[in-house]
């Protein structure tokens, strides 16, 4: 990953850039770009409930990516949510880092388990599919991977 990116935990200040990075990222895969609600309010939907949410910053202090957790209520295991990471600069490491930062979090709040969801049809979500793996996920049923921290 370029040195001049940074991954810090989410601050209120960068939510509209965070958003538009989101929606960009979705229109470049093809699909609508529509907004996820939760990511309006990341502080109630996820700090608040005492879930993490991270963002990587470009040199120029812009939003080049995001990604979040949020804890299974009566488990020791957290869903991955929000992982993306600005068009241009994908394959950068830049996806990885905010992966690390969410399952680094997420040992520290006691989570032993981290697991997504993945989007249908799969070849809309042909990235998530591909990247996963190459971080230990595995399939546990049809859309949904899983990786023991």
């Amino acid at each position: 990953m370029d040195a001049s990116i940074r991954i810090i935990p989410y601050d209120e200040k960068y939510r509209d850039d965070m958003i538009f990075v989101v929606l960009s990222a979705k229109d470049a895969l093809g699909r609508a770009p529509r907004l996820n609600e939760d990511l309006l309010d990341v502080r109630a939907n996820y700090l608040d409930r005492g879930d993490g949410f991270f963002l990587a910053l470009d040199e120029r202090d812009r939003v080049v990516g995001c990604g979040g957790y949020s804890r299974i209520s009566g488990a020791d295991e957290a869903f991955l949510h929000r992982l993306f990471v600005k068009p241009a600069l994908k394959r950068r490491g830049i996806g990885s880092a905010l992966l690390l930062a969410c399952e680094s979090a997420m040992r520290a709040a006691g989570v032993r388990v981290s697991r997504v969801h993945l989007g249908e049809p799969r070849v809309q979500w042909f990235e998530s599919w591909a990247f996963y793996p190459k971080h230990g996920y595995a399939e546990y049923e049809p859309r949904y991977m899983k990786k023991e921290l």
